[in-house]
C-alpha cells in the first residue's frame, strides 16, 4: 500500500448506490480519505479531467457504454490509477478480457469483504489480483484458446470472425459472396466444434478469440 500519510483517492464506477457505500466504507480501513462516484462512462470521464484518482472500482454492467470499452479511456485520463473490476459478472472470459485490456484485478461482487481488501491492496502494491478460482479458470481459457481455431477450416474462421463483429447470416454471405444456406451450415458446424449451445455463445467465443489476437495469427 502507498503511505497512510497521502491522501488517497479512489472513483467508484457503479450506477448502483449500495455499491457506492459498501465500498466507501470498505475503503476507510485502508485509508482512503476521499472515494468520489461516477454513474457511468461521461461522469467517470468528466471526473478525470479534474482529478487523478490512485485507485479506480470499475463495474462492467455500466448503463451506456459498458465497462469493457470504457477501460480503454480510462487507463488514458488517469495511467497511474490501479484499476480493480467490481462486478457481478463471475465469467471468466470476462476477466480475462479486463486484464487483456489493461485492468489490474478482476474481483466479484459476491467476494467476501476480506477479499476485497486484499483485492485492493494487491493492485495498489502493482500487482495483479485473482481470486484463485477464477485465476485458474482464466488460465485454463488461455490454453485452450491457443488452439481454438486449428480444427477449422479457413472459410469457418472467417465466419466467425463476422459473427463476433455482430453481422447476420445475410449480411455475411453478401459479404463472403456466398448464399444464406452455405453460413446457416457453416454456423451450425462451428457450434458443433465449439461446443456452442446458441448463437450467443458463437459470439461470445467469437469475441474471446478477437480479444487474444488469434484471428490475426490464422489471417
Amino acid at each position: 500500500m502507498k503511505d497512510a500519510v497521502e491522501c488517497l483517492e479512489a472513483l467508484v464506477i457503479d450506477d448502483h448506490p449500495v455499491t457506492h457505500l459498501g465500498c466507501r466504507s470498505l475503503l476507510a480501513e485502508l485509508d482512503f480519505h476521499k472515494v468520489h462516484k461516477a454513474v457511468d462512462c461521461g461522469s467517470s470521464l468528466r471526473f478525470l479531467e479534474k482529478s487523478a484518482p490512485h485507485l479506480i472500482l470499475l463495474d462492467l454492467g455500466l448503463p451506456g457504454v459498458g465497462g469493457l470499452k470504457l477501460l480503454p479511456q480510462l487507463i488514458q485520463r488517469a495511467p497511474e490509477a490501479a484499476i480493480l473490476v467490481f462486478t457481478m459478472n463471475e465469467n471468466p472470459a470476462f476477466a480475462m478480457m479486463a486484464l487483456e485490456n489493461g485492468a489490474h484485478g478482476f474481483l466479484s461482487k459476491n467476494a467476501l469483504p476480506e477479499h476485497f481488501l486484499q483485492a485492493v491492496r494487491t493492485v495498489m502494491e502493482g500487482r495483479v489480483y485473482l481470486e484463485a478460482d477464477l485465476a485458474m479458470a482464466v488460465a485454463t481459457r488461455r490454453t485452450k484458446k491457443t488452439d481454438l481455431l486449428a480444427d477449422l477450416s479457413p472459410r469457418e474462421v472467417q465466419i466467425l470472425r463476422l459473427i463476433g463483429h455482430g453481422l447476420t447470416y445475410e449480411n455475411i454471405a453478401a459479404e463472403i459472396h456466398v448464399s444464406y444456406k452455405t453460413v446457416a451450415n457453416v454456423s451450425s458446424g462451428l457450434r458443433r466444434k465449439l461446443s456452442a449451445r446458441s448463437l450467443s455463445d458463437l459470439i461470445r467465443i467469437a469475441l474471446e478469440v478477437e480479444a487474444s489476437s488469434s484471428f490475426d495469427q490464422e489471417a
